[in-house]
Parts: structure tokens; sequence; C-alpha cells
């Protein structure tokens, strides 16, 4: 078996690829070309400048080793949408994919490339602070409720951590980000990592999390078909792509939507999650989590679907792995033991568990994550 690679960023170990490889979709000579080098996998990344903080990727590649990312995954400030174009039979199509929205603020963190699995997926990569602020609020907006207060204590974690004041109003602490930005000042600094919040907020992100993950619906999986199959070139090409670009971004975060639940039964879901999220070890079972949110069965497993798009046991399961991914980052737990702390009485159910979500086993993780744990 190969040994694996340990990259410290996901295209810096990549060589230069030529715009007239035969494998692009379309290309133009000021495109930048990245290819994945043999021995490791094959396929490309595109990266299609489309304006000052514009850049369209394109990702058509299959990794055939084990790749470990032990690094800034994104160095640079912005907002990235990305849209996985393969769906789970093989098919280049998009619809019913999550696409996801990440706020880009320089993050430091452990990650896997899928291995022996075709990727193919487009990027909007929106960069500069302004980005940021803009393309989070807009988003942060159009979340349910508790996302949003999630979102906002994030916030206000990451400002006080800068030496801000925490009691300040979320469109305080907007105005000053802004008068930042005007001045060309950072906002959030390296110190701002995820794995030092305290326990409840910390848990309280998996709602973010959720809410950061959309469906591709079919009118967005046309828009990604159409940039794919551009056929124009130069400066039309740039200004045809752009647009569909910000098309499908617009879609994308017009498709965000609030469960449309009563007042109370909204939050009888969030209590229920919240027990979950707070005993991973003996989790109640449906009949029992139901009757302490105060709702039913069949309105629990409803809401659920409603709020998460999954159920009451998934919900769990990544509240578990959520918590391992802390731990393993945090403390000198043996992975066994971090396994019973969250709630899993086999350390290969859990390992296996632990690798189809973050692409790793968990001693790795916990390796690359903290190597004075190991």
């Amino acid at each position: 078996m190969a040994s694996r690679l340990v990259v410290d960023s996901r295209d810096g170990w990549l060589t230069p690829g030529s715009a007239s490889d035969p494998r692009l979709f379309h290309a133009d000579p000021s495109d930048r070309i990245l290819l994945y080098p043999a021995g490791v996998g094959e396929g490309y990344r595109q990266y299609i400048t489309l304006s000052d903080d514009l850049t369209l990727v394109i990702m058509n590649y299959i990794i055939q080793r084990e790749v470990v990312i032990n690094g800034a995954i994104d160095a640079e400030i912005g907002a990235k949408f990305e849209f996985p174009i393969i769906n789970r039979s093989g098919e280049a199509n998009g619809a019913g994919q999550c696409s996801r929205f990440f706020p880009i603020f320089g993050s430091n963190r452990v990650g896997a490339m899928p291995n022996a699995q075709p990727v193919l997926e487009l990027e909007v990569i929106f960069r500069g602070y302004g980005s940021l602020l803009s393309y989070f609020q807009t988003c942060i907006e159009r979340y349910p409720p508790h996302a949003q207060e999630v979102a906002m204590a994030v916030v206000r974690y990451w400002w006080q951590k800068q030496g801000g004041r925490a009691e300040l109003s979320p469109d305080a602490i907007a105005r000053r980000v802004q008068t930042r930005l005007e001045r060309g000042s950072p906002v959030f600094n390296d110190d701002c990592d995820d794995s030092a919040m305290p326990d409840r907020l910390y848990m309280s992100m998996l709602d973010v999390m959720y809410a950061n993950c959309t469906t591709i619906t079919p009118e967005m999986a046309a828009i990604v078909g159409q940039i794919l199959s551009c056929p124009y070139r130069g400066q039309t090409r740039r200004q045809h792509l752009q647009q569909k670009a910000l098309e499908l971004v617009a879609l994308r975060i017009e498709s965000i939507a609030t469960p449309t639940l009563r007042p109370d039964d909204l939050d009888c879901i969030y209590r229920a999650a919240a027990i979950l999220r707070s005993d991973l070890v003996r989790p109640p079972s449906i009949e029992s989590l139901a009757r302490q949110a105060h709702t039913n069965r069949l309105k629990l497993n409803q809401g659920f679907h409603a709020v998460y798009g999954t159920t009451p046991y998934q919900y769990l399961r990544d509240s578990r792995l959520w918590m391992a991914q802390r731990l393993l980052a945090t403390s000198t737990l043996s992975v066994g033991k971090i396994a019973t702390a969250v709630g899993y009485s086999s350390r290969n159910h859990f390992a296996k568990a632990f690798r189809n979500q973050t692409g790793l086993n968990p001693k790795l993780f916990q390796m690359q994550a903290w190597p004075e744990a190991s």
C-alpha cells in the first residue's frame, strides 16, 4: 500500500498544467491549470479568474492514494459556494446533491482528499472581507432562527477573542467590522480556533453546518451545465461565466428555506436537538425524546426533517462525530476512550463512522490535528 501524502494546502503540491489539456471542458490561456501528480491521482483543478474578487474553480479528479491536508485549507478571506456535480450513482448531474456555503476566515484545519472516489465539482469563490461580510449576512438572514443565533454567537466569540466588546449587538459588530474593512484592517486573526470554544457553543455550531447545506435544485444544475459547456472564448467567455456564476449563487441563496413550522413546534425541535447534543452517551429513545421536548414522535420526526433534513438518529450521529473531532484535536485521550466518551461501544464502529465522515481514521486525525497527543 502506498504511503500517505501529507500536504499543507489544497493545491500547493499540485503541478502546473496547460490550457490545451484535452480533458478540460473549456479553457483560456489566462486560466490557471493545476494537475494531480502521477502516483497520487489524476485530473485537474482549473482556476478561472472572472474579476478581481470572483474566481470560478472546476475540479475534476480522482485520488488513488491517501492525501492528508494538514494546514491552511483556505488561506484567503472571502466566501465560497461549492456545487458537487457527480451524484451518488456516479452520473454527472448535480441535482439533489448538497451545495455548501463556507465563510473563508483563513482557518487552519485538518482534512483529507476523497480516496478512490471521482470528484467533479464547481466552486464559486468571492475574495475579500467585503465579500465575506456581505454573503455571510445575506445567508444567515435566511437561516432558521436557532442557526442565526448560533452564527452570531460565534461572531461575538471571535470578536471578543480579538479584544472587542462581546456585549455589542450584531448590528454594532457589523458596523465595526465594516469600519475595519474600509481601513483595510484585518477583521479576524489566526487566534480564531473553534476547538477553543465553550462546549455548548461548539456543539451548537452543528446547526449552522446543517444550515450551510442546501440541496442543488434542477435550476441550479442546469446553470452548472451551462458553465461547463460554455462555447465562448476570451472576454465574451469571461463575461458569460461571470453572469452564470452570479446567477447560480443567487439561486442558491434564494433556495435557503426557513422551516414553515409553528413557533411552538420549532422550539420543540430545537429543544430535542439540544437534548441529543448534551447526552451523547445515553441519549433518550425517540419516545422519551419526544416527551422531553413536549411533542410526539410523529411531529418530532417530521420536525427534524423540516429543520435539519435528516432524522434524530442521524443528527445524534453527526453530533457524536463533531464532538469526537474536538476531543481528538484537544485531548490526549486514546481513540478508544474518545469513542466511549461520544457514545460508541465499539472502537471499530466509531473508526468506520469517523472515516466515512472526515476521510481520515481517528488516530491519524489526532496525530495531524495535535501531534503532541500522539
